[in-house]
């Protein structure tokens, strides 16, 4: 980011993005701030500043918080470029971290387009599939759409986890139900049957066996499992009245994510549907103004919405309407094997894509303390303090002899929004001390670590057979070059 005075700042590509989250044109933004729109194109195109008074304007207009919208894209893409650029690959490039923070900002398309191919070299060096491994011969693009995981979840973090058509027909919905939280399930069952002619049957784990939900579109019939939690079944009615009433609205989103292959665009689709089913059991103005009235006390909103602990933290990742934020939350599931099964942040903590979680993390102790939910507060290598709480869910359960499955629900979020939380309540949170973890072993560098399950792949492993530490793996100081 370039500056030529102390109020003037060139932030042409942080500025378009604002405009384009808040789903203004070039001459609606102008109008709003009192400009002209051809200074707004100069501003985008960083041939002109943007001066304080803009700035101040533009927050106050929109009630903004810029350090969140101005930042968070660009922390998450630098995180994301200095993962792949701590790849051996990249062993004699000596690539400065300001360059990286630079190209972040700067080009968010650069960065894009960095990430899907590291993403298809990776998978193509895995020796995943025989296609990958003729990567050489095939367009990139295509590759990467092979995994329709990791592309609905770039789809969802370049919407920022929030998609304001859907949060629309979803308020529009339960406006016409009319009915409380406990009340949703029998008005959901009433709408189905009278408006689509489709049936509700709850039906015995013996004949759904592992099927938890499914709809018979012959005979117009949504079966839902006996096994399925009265929060799920609520869940499973709004997901199916998302695809019939919403169809226009999840056409015209997926449409503008660009061209897709069949797998990501269902998985997407289905992502949709999940987000309008979370926003009718749970409206955008009820709970985030229970959630800032009760502090975002998880298990309390569970009771007022009839959620599950789950929804309830997944939901709150979503609260990014402009004017009516909350905060900004990040999210893991993770299994007790450490596979990280669904991960969302509408803040600044950088995941990794192609890696697991840090171990210090006590997301992974909840499954040793079952009924407690569990506070941390972590610090990464470069300082930064993240508020962080975590608790073991069970999934809907399995006939026996099955395991029953479970996993663990980690949500977080900046130090500077602890004060808020209910879970921080009494604590001294600047002399709070922070468990120095890592983004996963490969891109950790701290030294001495007894629960490292690899090193560094930024430095040289060093091999002593005289001596054994307390990490299994010792390694140089030095950055490999």
């Amino acid at each position: 980011m370039a500056a030529d005075s102390g109020k003037k700042l060139f932030v042409g590509p942080r500025f378009r993005r604002i405009r384009q989250q808040l789903g203004l044109s070039q001459t609606q933004i102008a109008e709003g701030l009192g400009i002209s729109p051809s200074y707004i194109n100069l501003i985008e195109r960083n041939q002109r500043p943007v001066t304080a008074q803009i700035l101040l304007r533009l927050a106050e207009t929109y009630d903004l918080d810029l350090r969140d919208l101005a930042t968070a894209d660009e922390d998450r893409f630098f995180a994301e470029l200095n993962e792949i650029f701590s790849d051996p690959l990249f062993r004699q490039i000596d690539v400065p971290k300001q360059e990286l923070r630079d190209l972040a900002e700067l080009c968010p398309g650069v960065t894009h387009a960095l990430q899907r191919l590291y993403a298809a070299y990776t998978e193509a060096r895995q020796g995943e599939t025989l296609a990958a491994a003729q990567m050489a011969d095939r367009d990139v693009g295509t590759r990467y759409e092979a995994n329709p995981v990791e592309r609905a979840r770039e789809l969802i973090e370049a919407n920022r986890n929030y998609f304001p058509e859907l949060e629309q027909a979803a308020e529009n919905l339960r406006d016409e139900l009319n009915v409380p939280a406990e009340g949703l399930y029998a008005a959901l069952a009433a709408r189905l049957r009278e408006k689509h002619s489709i049936q509700t049957r709850i039906m015995p784990v013996d004949v759904m066996r592992e099927t938890l939900r499914r709809f018979d579109r012959h005979r117009r019939q949504l079966l839902i499992s006996e096994l399925v939690d009265p929060p799920g079944r609520a869940f499973q009615l709004a997901f199916q009245l998302g695809l019939g009433e919403c169809a226009q609205h999840l056409e015209a989103i997926i449409g503008r994510a660009g061209p897709l292959d069949d797998a990501p665009r269902r998985l997407f689709r289905i992502t949709l549907g999940n987000y309008f089913a979370a926003s009718v059991m749970m409206p955008y103005p009820a709970f985030l103004a229970a959630a800032e009235a009760l502090n975002y006390d998880i298990h309390v909103l569970a009771q007022r919405f009839n959620a599950g602990f789950e929804q309830v933290c997944h939901r709150l990742t979503t609260l990014q309407r402009p004017n009516a934020r909350g905060i900004p939350f990040f999210l893991l599931r993770v299994d007790n094997a450490g596979n990280v099964s669904k991960r969302f942040s509408s803040g600044t903590f950088p995941f990794s894509k192609f890696g697991g979680t840090c171990p210090l993390w006590n997301v992974h102790s909840t499954f040793d303390t079952p009924d407690r939910l569990l506070k941390q507060v972590i610090e990464l290598p470069d300082g930064t303090r993240y508020f962080s709480i975590a608790q073991m869910v069970r999934r809907p359960v399995a006939p026996h002899p099955l395991p029953q499955p479970r996993f663990a629900i980690g949500l977080g979020c900046e130090m500077r929004h602890a004060a808020r939380l209910v879970y921080a309540a009494g604590m001294d949170l600047e002399k709070a001390e922070g468990t120095p973890i890592g983004v996963n072993c490969r891109l950790c560098e701290r030294e001495n670590c007894a629960q490292r399950a690899e090193p560094p792949i930024t430095r040289t492993l060093i091999l002593d057979e005289t001596t054994r530490r307390v990490s299994s793996f010792a390694f140089s100081n030095a950055r490999e070059l």
